[in-house]
């Protein structure tokens, strides 16, 4: 592939839809500075590696609607793409990150059997305490479809995903989760 080190981004990527193994020259050229750049607005490593990942997953299926232009660089619209999923990846992690559930004290009164109250919140703490301890996009994706039951492709919509970037998400998350729970339980 070093015949192709010369050959400017938007031919290598119009050549990627023929032959998708040189789309890997794009990856290697891009994402070094797009993780840079999804970092400075996400903060969160493991979030903007998603939003990287996403982003060159749209340049891919959207690499048809890339024309040339002078001023407009295959740099440019990349960096447009991967900005405007770093905001809104952002946006929605603001959002949840503000929402938060108190305790309700009454409970307490109304669970008729207080041992094994006590035995389920211990549960509750230690899973809720794993899931704080890893990203919030992992946490999100775990109480997506385990405490809310959502189906893949329910969590595929509303987080605007593939069904297999989800598998993939829901898979990693669970490493995560196990490794976040197995350090609180030695």
């Amino acid at each position: 592939m070093d015949e192709l080190k010369d050959v400017p981004d938007h031919e290598i990527l119009a050549r990627s839809r023929k032959d998708p193994k040189l789309f890997g020259i794009l990856v290697d050229r891009h994402e070094a500075a797009f993780l840079r750049k999804a970092k400075s607005i996400l903060y969160v490593p493991e979030d903007a590696e998603e939003v990287v990942q996403d982003c060159f997953t749209r340049i891919y299926l959207y690499a048809d609607r890339f024309t040339p232009q002078e001023g407009a660089t295959f740099s440019s619209w990349a960096y447009a793409i991967l900005t405007r999923l770093a905001f809104t990846r952002y946006q929605k992690l603001k959002k949840l990150r503000g929402v938060t559930a108190e305790l309700d004290p009454e409970l307490y009164e109304r669970v008729a059997d207080t041992e094994e109250f006590l035995e389920d919140l211990s549960i509750r703490s230690e899973v809720l305490a794993a899931l704080a301890r890893i990203p919030e996009s992992a946490a999100r994706i775990l109480r997506l479809q385990f405490i809310e039951g959502k189906t893949l492709e329910e969590i595929a919509e509303s987080e605007v995903l593939s069904v297999s970037a989800v598998k993939t998400r829901v898979h990693r998350a669970k490493k995560q989760f196990k490794q976040a729970l197995d350090d609180t339980n030695p």
